[in-house]
């Protein structure tokens, strides 16, 4: 519990009722019953209850709002670049180009429909969570026991359940007899918490920490029990969790703030193309119609038709690698999200951890072992002090805590799937775990012929279990395990060097230093002990006295192995990770600091309570020296994620409970656990780790870089493409007086952009990563898709290419070419420039500096690309669709060398020079 929290002992005083409400779990039974109406011998009777549900409402959580289909399908046409090319395939059917017309449309079309089918996945957050709570439920009216839909409870019901039951409300519980509940999914607590009944006291009182209250959705695993409803509906821990949710909003993604930036620039640069061009028209005296045409062909030259589809594609193809990594990504977006983070917060168990309990030291006969070994896994060895492996089978002390250990449990180690597992309480089950180790298990002591004649079970006030059973050889013993400090209390030896000795206070100064110790590293604590007990000779309401002290365990959820090194490679790529847990913080701190997440002094570590007392600009400055946050809710880690983003950090978050659904959702990219990882979180989640593993997402992120890199180098391809097509008709218009022949028809320049330079640019989407991509810092959240230069290469570079085609056309006319002949060879010039720019578009230095046949997709795409245009040029279909002609092999070439003029001679200049912006 916290430090603030204690429990009224059965002798205690409680509360007295003041004016001002007291949380429930701070009073007694009785006082909640009263404050909410409740009678404890009958409950509710029926005609109470009726009225109280028609103030309350139903005991379900708030539907959420649905989006039709076909609303969501209109909405992708809201795109500008397909506004853009919509108002140019309207001009084209109305000029009678329906050609154009049709193929535009189609573009349009295809573009929508790709991006429907990617953002078709409704959240189902809520409807998880619905799921999740109790269709029935146990309460007592009119005096009698009944069962009735989960919708009906009210507060003052009293609930009854048992083991397996799902609460179907907020509870206080009246009665709990060996009770136990999982909470991990609201409360991130990795173990079963026992409950009890006894009044809570203090400030700050953790939801974590309520031992005496039950929440809607958890699941009774151990035990009976009872309570009076506290709350139904939206108003229990679980619907304000639902609240949070429906008013986080997912933030646009680095990508798409990006796209649309981008977009904005095309549309801005397409219409003040179109406007120089009608202006010097109409200065000109051109007919309206050729402007229009011109205008047409103009915008369709601008605007990039397949950038949405080919993003989409290219995060797909980056999303099927993720996923062959262990990596699934529900949103596309998610997948170049990752490659933008800055600060990863990473939950705890299960993550960085193996959520497995494991013995990592043994106090025992005066000596301290390191146990090793991974997870439930029974190989490994016991390192003596001086930390070599020890000769277990020589230390009579060891081996006999180990057996009381093993015997004086619950759990049972088994496989499943060739792999180990627990079948019970995982603190248990690491106590027998580390009994095989050394070859005691729990079977092979039964099989010795030991009784077990009676059992004094664990509760949260005992805090200790026992067994009085008989041995092969006759004699009776009492063995127990339980907190140290209870089992310290009741103990007068301790087994030492074989021996029983008094338990002097000296030696229990020891004692009491090895438990700091341990506790200090995070370990929890557990202590064996045993006494010889005929019959007779056992007080059952108090059994355990007299006993001996066998030894202590220190009990921990280790670090995976490897998320130290992939904590460090976050680190080299300039990527914080923070710790956020509801694990207490001496545990949370020590983890931190184990797998190098907390290296530093000046890194702070805040609980819960502390982050209450905060405001949000506080907040603000807390979070950038913060390490690990200890003990938070769900509104605590909602708060941390948006002051993080505040701050302008891209913020990644992992989670598996219903209590990180709100964070996950709003974070810029939520990342939840596939294995242990509620319905709810995954749904919340923009990305799921099949392994629950940490390193995963390191190696996602590396991925994502790739695929931004990739997305850079195809827009560079495309866009130099762009402004190549959109010169050459300005250099046409502009160099050939009032009545100007164009180059190029909207359609040529449709073939260039999706078939002769857009199935190459596709292809860039597999390159592989550069080989510094992890040294790099992350991009700053508001930088520009045209940093670095990449602005400036596109210009120059497609001004280069756009000359060079208006200059292959101009010359054809010069020679009394046709103007269909003089249209082809541009177009298979600028065709053939393209290719050869995608080889330089391959990289930031030049293409002289990385080999041609390092993307083989990328060759077969062009294969691709010329066999098809090929088709276009030297087929009647292509020759009527296009309006090309068949071309001298001869001339073919001479465009094709020609082409290769401004990329040879440009990434020739940066080679020598080295200039940035070539």
């Amino acid at each position: 519990m916290s430090k603030t929290a204690t429990v009224q002992s059965p002798g205690m005083e409680t509360p007295e009722p003041s004016e001002t409400p007291r949380e429930p779990w701070g009073i007694s039974v009785e006082q909640a019953a009263q404050t909410f109406g409740a009678d404890l011998g009958r409950g509710l009777d029926s005609k109470a209850a009726a009225e109280k549900l028609s103030r309350t409402g139903p005991n379900k959580l708030d539907e959420a709002e649905q989006v039709s289909p076909l609303w969501l399908f209109l909405a992708q046409f809201r795109n500008p670049l397909l506004i853009i090319l919509i108002g140019g395939a309207v001009i084209s059917g109305y000029t009678g180009h329906w050609v154009d017309a049709i193929a535009i449309g189609v573009i349009v079309l295809v573009n929508a429909i790709i991006s429907f089918l990617q953002e078709h996945r409704a959240a189902q957050s809520l409807a998880a969570l619905r799921e999740m709570a109790a269709p029935h439920a146990f309460v007592r009216r009119d005096g009698d026991w009944i069962d009735i839909p989960a919708a009906d409870i009210v507060p003052g019901d009293i609930l009854r359940f048992k083991a397996g039951d799902i609460l179907a409300a907020d509870i206080r519980f009246s009665e709990a007899h060996r009770l136990q509940v999982d909470e991990a999914a609201l409360t991130g607590e990795s173990e079963p918490v026992d409950k009890h009944t006894l009044a809570i006291t203090g400030e700050d009182v953790a939801l974590a920490d309520r031992l005496n209250m039950g929440f809607m959705s958890t699941k009774v695993v151990n035990g009976t029990g009872q309570g009076v409803v506290t709350a139904t509906g939206m108003a229990t821990e679980v619907g304000h969790i639902a609240g949070l949710m429906a008013s986080a909003k997912e933030p646009k993604t680095p990508l798409q703030e990006r796209i649309e930036n981008l977009s904005r620039i095309l549309i801005g640069a397409a219409l003040s193309v179109v406007a120089i061009v009608i202006g010097i028209g109409v200065m000109q005296g051109m007919d309206l119609t050729e402007m229009l045409n011109t205008g047409i062909s103009l915008s369709v030259a601008a605007i990039p038709e397949g950038l949405p589809t080919v993003v989409t594609i290219v995060l797909t193809l980056g999303s099927q690698r993720m996923a062959g990594n262990n990596a699934l990504a529900r949103r596309l977006s998610a997948v170049e999200t990752l490659g933008t983070t800055s600060v990863i917060c990473s939950d705890k168990t299960g993550t960085l951890t193996q959520n497995q309990m494991q013995v990592m030291r043994i106090w025992a006969g005066g000596k301290t072992w390191t146990v090793t070994g991974e997870g439930f896994d029974p190989t490994g060895d016991f390192l003596g002090e001086d930390g070599t492996v020890a000769d277990t089978a020589g230390n009579e002390d060891l081996q006999q805590m180990l057996r009381v250990s093993a015997y004086c449990n619950d759990a049972e180690l088994i496989t499943v799937d060739g792999r180990y597992t627990i079948q019970g309480n995982p603190t248990e089950g690491a106590l027998v775990v580390a009994a095989q180790k050394v070859g005691i298990t729990r079977q092979g002591l039964k099989d010795s012929k030991i009784d077990t004649l009676q059992t004094f079970p664990f509760d949260s006030t005992r805090k200790m279990m026992s067994l009085h059973v008989r041995l092969s050889d006759g004699n009776k013993y009492l063995v127990a395990k339980g907190a140290p400090d209870v089992i310290l209390a009741r103990a007068k030896e301790v087994r030492i060097d074989g021996q029983n000795v008094p338990l002097t206070d000296e030696r229990r100064a020891e004692i009491e230093a090895v438990i700091d110790a341990f506790g200090s590293d995070a370990l929890r604590t557990l202590a064996v002990a045993y006494r010889q007990a005929e019959e007779g000779t056992i007080d059952p309401e108090n059994p355990e006295q007299d006993i001996v002290l066998l030894g202590i365990h220190g009990i921990m959820d280790p670090p995976r192995p490897e998320v130290k090194e992939a904590v460090a490679d976050a680190t080299s790529a300039g990527i914080r990770t923070v710790m956020i847990t509801g694990d207490h913080a001496i545990t949370a701190k020590s983890i931190a600091e184990q797998i190098g997440i907390k290296t530093r002094d000046d890194q702070t570590v805040h609980t819960g309570a502390e982050l209450d007392r905060m405001d949000d600009d506080e907040l603000e400055r807390v979070v950038v020296n913060a390490a690990v946050f200890a003990r938070v809710s769900p509104e605590h880690k909602l708060r941390i994620v948006s002051a993080l983003q505040r701050n302008g950090e891209v913020a990644a978050m992992t989670g598996d409970g219903v209590n990180d659904a709100p964070a996950l959702r709003t974070a810029d990219i939520g990342v939840a656990m596939g294995i242990t990882g509620t319905s709810v979180a995954k749904d919340s989640a923009a990305l799921v780790l099949l392994d629950d593993n940490f390193s995963t997402i390191v190696q996602a992120v590396r991925e994502g870089r790739r695929i931004y890199d990739n997305l850079l180098k195809f827009v560079r391809q495309a866009l130099t493409a762009n402004v190549a097509e959109v010169s050459t008709i300005l250099f046409a218009f502009i160099l050939m007086g009032a009545d100007p022949l164009m180059p190029l028809t909207p359609l040529m320049i449709l073939w260039v952009n999706l078939v002769s330079d857009g199935i190459p640019a596709l292809a860039l989407g597999f390159e592989e990563s550069e080989d510094d991509i992890m040294e790099r810092q992350p991009r700053p959240r508001d930088e520009d898709i045209f940093a670095g230069g990449l602005k400036e290469r596109i210009v120059l570079r497609g001004l280069a290419v756009g000359g060079v085609t208006f200059w292959v056309f101009q010359t054809a006319l010069a020679r009394d070419a046709e103007l269909q002949t003089a249209q082809t060879m541009a177009f298979v010039t600028i065709m053939f420039a393209q290719i050869w720019h995608v080889f330089d578009a391959r990289t930031t230095t030049t293409l002289f500096r990385r080999s041609p046949f390092g993307n083989p997709k990328l060759l077969m795409a062009i294969g691709l690309s010329l066999v098809l245009s090929a088709g276009a040029i030297y087929t009647p279909f292509g020759n009527f669709v296009l309006g090309t002609a068949p071309l001298p092999l001869g001339v073919l070439l001479g465009c094709a060398f020609v082409a290769a003029i401004p990329t040879f001679a440009l990434s020739g200049l940066k080679e020598v020079f080295g200039f940035r912006f070539i």
